[in-house]
């Protein structure tokens, strides 16, 4: 149970079925109220009618005898004076309760008697009844009464006549039999056709959530297939719908690019890394074994550059890994143009001459790696260059600005988004390297994306290349 409705189609299917049985419980109470309450409301407009007609004979008739009462058993009638007393009914009445006088028969001077009286007496009473009044409303009650032997439920209007002879009230009343009629009739209907209607609804919802969530189980099933064959290159299938499935689909492709490009570049990464690391161990293990051997023969700087070598790509892997991890830049201030000058202060001389342009220009960030950035790109320049490199710092507005160029022969313009990717080196003649591993580059680019910057390579007023870092300000960086 616990699995089946912790499926959405069965969860969607529950839920449109609670609505839907709860819209249906709603109106059809309504309807049912709104029925009884018309079908009572006619009851009683037949019942004040009928009780208006008699109300009116009363002021025409001689005597009681003499009102035409309806002989229909579904509109029974009482007349009733001032203090009360029955005066009038109907025929076959038998029982009554609703109007607030039981009796069912009138008393002496009711119905049928006689009254001694001449044709003068005749004709006053008719004036003075003429003289009379109705009274526009009428009072309703419900109740029951027994006619001809039938019971039933009755709505009752009550219409008061006034006369200088007398007060009267006439009851008359409604039945409400078709109103029962009809709403029992409703009311079965509603309980059979509400619960065949539910399970319309509950089909067509399983159905069409259905299949609205095939795609999903495609989708499931394909990386189940990518998650057991390890495949990154397998892609979930798309539907050709623009809903939420579809960019469910869409996204998870470029999810599964995403990761298959971060696996492949590390797999070369970590292919790269062992090449490189090889040949510097290699020539090392070579020399140490030869000195062994052959004292003499030990090659002394031959085994220190190799050294220094591999010391130097075993910290490039370690920044580029950390980089990689996320690690935080840093919030130091560090002025780019001081921190030229310390770097080329400790450099040697050798055969480029280095000119500085230097002016104040303060960055955030972590001091160690921007010393990292300044030394790979001096020595990219310095490597390359014919003889002359040339470093500048300024502020640009928000940004503080770093340029390194050399008059070397250049980056081809093809190439130079290509030079900041790791382990690459071009084969032409910017690739004299003296043991250089292709990934000094690489680290100053992902420095400063991670300080917020931009490192680009362009061609120098010289003709060689000229590398511009751009980071942003103290002030910058805060924000």
């Amino acid at each position: 149970m616990s699995r089946l409705f912790g499926s959405v189609r069965a969860r969607a299917t529950l839920g449109a079925s609670l609505v839907v049985a709860l819209a249906l419980v709603a109106a059809g109470a309504a309807v049912l109220l709104s029925l009884r309450e018309n079908l009572t409301d006619q009851a009683g407009s037949r019942a004040d009618a009928a009780a208006r007609k008699v109300a009116s004979q009363l002021l025409t008739v001689r005597s009681f005898g003499d009102l035409d009462l309806p002989d229909d058993e579904n509109q029974p009638v009482q007349v009733v004076d001032g203090d009360g007393r029955l005066v009038a009914a109907s025929e076959d009445l038998e029982k009554i309760s609703g109007t607030g006088v039981d009796q069912v028969k009138p008393g002496r001077g009711g119905a049928g008697a006689k009254e001694d009286s001449g044709d003068a007496g005749d004709r006053e009473e008719l004036e003075a009844r003429e003289d009379g009044e109705i009274d526009d409303e009428s009072k309703y009650t419900n109740g029951s009464a027994t006619v001809d032997g039938e019971s039933a439920e009755y709505r009752f209007a009550a219409v008061e006549v006034s006369s200088p002879k007398g007060d009267f009230t006439v009851y008359a009343g409604g039945t409400l039999s078709d109103e029962r009629s009809a709403v029992s009739t409703a009311l079965t209907s509603m309980l059979i056709g509400f619960p065949l209607l539910l399970a319309v609804v509950a089909g067509v919802t399983w159905l069409v959530t259905r299949r609205a969530l095939r795609p999903v189980a495609a989708i499931t099933a394909e990386m189940s297939a990518i998650t057991a064959s390890e495949d990154l290159a397998r892609r979930v299938p798309e539907p050709d719908t623009h809903d939420e499935i579809a960019r469910l689909a869409r996204t998870t492709n470029e999810t599964l690019t995403a990761l298959q490009t971060s696996v492949e570049r590390q797999r070369r990464f970590v292919a790269d890394a062992s090449h490189e690391l090889r040949s510097p161990i290699a020539s090392l293990r070579t020399q140490l074994e030869v000195g062994a051997a052959h004292p003499e023969l030990l090659d002394v700087d031959g085994a220190v550059e190799d050294t220094v070598r591999l010391q130097e790509l075993a910290a490039d892997l370690l920044l580029l890994a950390r980089l990689d991890a996320g690690e935080k830049p840093g919030a130091g201030r560090v002025d780019l143009a001081a921190f030229a000058r310390e770097e080329l202060s400790q450099r040697t001389r050798d055969r480029v001459e280095v000119h500085a342009e230097l002016k104040s220009a303060e960055v955030a960030g972590s001091r160690g790696q921007l010393a990292r950035v300044l030394g790979n790109l001096l020595n990219n320049a310095q490597r390359h260059a014919r003889s002359r490199v040339t470093v500048t710092t300024r502020s640009d507005g928000a940004w503080a600005v770093l340029e390194v160029a050399d008059d070397g022969s250049g980056v081809p313009v093809g190439e130079r988004e290509r030079i900041f990717e790791r382990f690459v080196r071009l084969d032409d003649a910017r690739t004299r390297d003296e043991g250089g591993a292709g990934l000094g580059l690489a680290i100053a680019r992902d420095v400063a994306v991670r300080h917020g910057g931009t490192l680009v390579v362009r061609e120098a007023p010289s003709g060689g290349a000229l590398f511009e870092l751009r980071l942003p300000g103290p002030q910058s960086s805060a924000e």
